[in-house]
């Protein structure tokens, strides 16, 4: 049976984030991607592409008491990737390392910052 709902909780480099409950998270676990072309003589060959995992619409909740958006900046000024975990509605948990894609910004209404994470290779299920 599947399971769709709320990512429960999402980890950057060791610190925990609860997301807000209403984020809709798209995921791509990364891989490939798969482009058909034509040959002149009509058959047609399969150009394969490697592609980055990505997760982004994730709404971390922001605690302003514990430094999270300098945590955050900081995460996404390195140079190395840093190890992340999803952990969804359905109890699965996917790890892989990367890091933050866009801006840091905090909602001040929300008290959340809307975030994008991508890295190399895939998003593994534990």
């Amino acid at each position: 049976m599947s399971v769709g709902g709320s990512v429960q909780n999402c980890s950057i480099d060791g610190r925990s984030f609860a997301v807000a409950a209403d984020a809709d998270v798209t995921v791509n676990i990364g891989g490939f991607t798969n482009e058909v072309q034509a040959n002149g003589d009509g058959t047609a060959r399969t150009v394969k592409t490697r592609v980055p995992w990505s997760a982004s619409g994730i709404a971390l909740v922001i605690d302003e008491s514990r430094g999270d958006l300098e945590f955050l900046q900081d995460v996404a000024a390195s140079t190395e990737d840093k190890p992340i975990a999803l952990e969804f509605a359905s109890g699965t948990v996917r790890q892989g390392r990367g890091t933050i894609t866009d801006n840091v910004e905090l909602s001040s209404q929300n008290t959340t910052a809307p975030i994008t994470l991508m890295g190399p290779g895939k998003l593994e299920r534990q």
